[in-house]
């Protein structure tokens, strides 16, 4: 009955900064903005078609109690093009690997700490062949 992964959200301290990151670094596109008591509360990032990244303002006080994501994982077609970008950015990102999947990835985290994944997919990946993963981390 599950059709796909509608969003996931993020906590912001900072929504200009984290607009910077995710629409300038990663080019997302903005879909739609929240408004709350007059003011901007948030927005949706469009990831693909139907997919999105929810981000919502917060502050340290707020956040202490909220259940907070470990990372959450977005397809690439180019992960040394997009590596580059997010250095010219000022971004931190480590340096591609190729994951125990037999996928390239890469991680950085946005203005708020939240670890993103990068993933390049091969003919080899396990996403594709099925194959189990013997995890060397």
């Amino acid at each position: 009955m599950i059709k796909s992964l509608a969003h996931l959200c993020v906590f912001a301290k900072n929504l200009e900064a984290s607009r910077a990151f995710y629409c300038d670094a990663l080019g997302l596109k903005r879909h739609f903005d929240f408004h709350k008591d007059g003011r901007l509360f948030g927005f949706y990032l469009q990831v693909a078609p139907g997919q999105f990244v929810e981000v919502f303002t917060t502050d340290a006080t707020a956040e202490a109690g909220r259940q907070r994501i470990h990372h959450f994982c977005l397809e690439v077609t180019d992960i040394d093009a997009l590596r580059e970008k997010l250095l010219q950015h000022g971004v931190t990102v480590t340096p591609k690997k190729l994951g125990c999947d037999q996928t390239w990835q890469c991680w950085c985290k946005d203005p708020d700490g939240t670890e993103i994944e990068f993933q390049q997919y091969t003919p080899q990946s396990s996403q594709f062949s099925r194959a189990n993963c013997i995890v060397n981390w």
